[in-house]
C-alpha cells in the first residue's frame, strides 16, 4: 500500500475540518470520529513484539496504556529491525511484528507456505522518513537525485556526478570545501531498506555510510557531527539537526517534512508504519490481540502516536484496518452527546 496513492484516494472521503485543523494549527489532532477504547473482561496473557526499532517507543507508549487497561498481561518488545519481524511471525514467537516498510514478497511467500494464507498488515502511524543536517546547516533544499548522489555509490537517480563535499550543494563560505558525513541505518532496518528503495532509486550505499543500531542514533550523530547528513523517522528529530525539505526532482515545488504534506502525499518520503499479525482471513482473532489491535487504533492509541512525533490515522484508515482482521469500528460518541 503505498501513501501517497492511498491519501490521495481517500482525501475526498476524510473529514476536511480534521485536515485542515492540522494544516492550519502546524499541529496534529486525532480525528474526532476515533473512539475512545473501553476495555472489557477476560483479557490475559502475554504479549511479544518483534520487530522495527522505529516503533520501538511507540510499541512501548501502547503497552503502557494497554497494561494500565489491563494489569495482568505480559508484554515484552524486541526492536531490532523490520526484517527480524517475518521470521517471529513465521516461527510463532512474535504475537506482533511492527515493520517500518512492507514485507517483501519473499517474506510472504515464506509465510504463506506455512500458514497457507498471507500475514495481515495493520497500518498504524505514518512516518516521514527526515533527511537530517546539523542545526547550523544552512542547506536550503535537495532534490531526490541529489540526496541520491549523496548516499549512493549507483546514482540511478540520475545525477550526473557523485557528491561528496558540501560546496557541490551551493554551500559557500567554509562549508564549500566540507566533506559530507554520512549517517544511516543497518540493513536489519525497515527504514534502510526504504531508503534505499525510494531515496537511492534501488541503488546501493555508499561504504562511507555510518550505519547505526538505532533511528536515535542516526540522529545523535547527525547533531554531534557539523558536517553531517543522515535519514531517520520524523518522530526522532530533536532541536540539534533540522530535516531538509525535498523536492521530486530539479522542476518540482520543494516539500517541507510537516503534517500537512504527510497527509496529502505530497512529501517524497512519507510512508505508512505498519504491525503485522497472523490472522486467517474468515476467523475470529483471540481476544488479546484483538483488543491490543483497537487499543491502538483508538483515540488514546493514535494519542500515543502524536505523543511519539508521528501521524495519526484518519477514521477512514482505522475502519480499514480493523475490517482486515474482521473487526467493526466503534463510532465516536459526539461531544454533544456527552453533555
Amino acid at each position: 500500500m503505498q501513501l501517497n496513492l492511498t491519501l490521495r484516494t481517500l482525501a475526498a472521503s476524510v473529514a476536511a475540518s480534521f485536515l485542515a485543523t492540522a494544516a492550519a494549527a502546524q499541529a496534529v489532532r486525532v480525528d474526532p470520529k476515533i473512539a475512545p477504547y473501553a476495555p472489557i473482561a477476560g483479557v490475559s496473557g502475554n504479549v511479544k513484539s518483534i520487530g522495527s526499532d522505529t516503533l520501538n517507543n511507540l510499541m512501548t507508549l501502547w503497552a503502557e496504556g494497554f497494561k494500565k487497561q489491563y494489569p495482568a498481561v505480559s508484554i515484552e518488545i524486541e526492536g531490532k529491525g523490520s526484517s527480524t519481524a517475518p521470521p517471529a511471525l513465521i516461527e510463532g514467537t512474535a504475537t506482533f511484528g511492527p515493520m517500518s516498510r512492507e514485507m517483501k514478497q519473499k517474506e510472504i511467500d515464506d509465510f504463506e507456505k506455512k500458514y497457507g494464507y498471507k500475514p495481515t498488515a495493520i497500518p498504524t502511524s505514518i512516518d516521514m522518513l527526515a533527511v537530517y543536517v546539523h542545526k547550523d546547516n544552512p542547506i536550503a533544499s535537495l532534490t531526490m537525485q541529489q540526496v541520491d548522489a549523496v548516499f549512493s555509490k549507483t546514482r540511478k537517480g540520475g545525477f550526473d556526478k557523485d557528491i561528496t563535499t558540501w560546496g557541490q550543494l551551493g554551500l559557500a563560505g567554509e562549508w564549500a570545501d566540507k566533506p559530507i558525513s554520512l549517517y544511516g541505518r543497518n540493513s536489519a532496518s525497515g527504514t534502510y531498506g526504504y531508503f534505499k528503495e525510494h531515496a537511492l532509486f534501488k541503488g546501493d550505499f555508499k561504504d562511507s555510510v555510518k550505519e547505526q543500531p538505532g533511528s536515535s542514533s542516526v540522529v545523535q550523530g547527525v547533531a554531534a557531527d557539523k558536517y553531517a547528513i543522515g535519514y531517520s523517522g520524523i518522530g526522532y528529530m530533536t532541536a540539534d539537526v533540522r530535516a531538509v525539505p525535498l523536492a521530486a526532482d530539479a522542476k518540482s515545488a520543494t516539500v517541507a517534512a510537516t503534517p500537512e504534506n504527510a497527509y496529502s502525499g505530497d512529501y517524497p518520503l512519507a510512508r505508512f508504519l505498519y504491525v503485522y499479525v497472523n490472522y486467517k482471513p474468515g476467523t475470529e482473532i483471540d481476544p488479546l490481540r484483538r483488543e491490543f489491535v483497537r487499543y491502538m487504533l483508538s483515540k488514546q492509541g493514535q494519542e500515543d502516536v502524536i505523543k511519539d512525533g508521528y501521524y495519526p490515522l484518519t477514521a477512514k484508515l482505522v475502519d480499514n484496518a480493523l475490517k482486515s482482521i474482521g473487526l467493526k469500528a466503534v463510532a465516536a460518541v459526539p461531544a454533544s452527546a456527552e453533555r
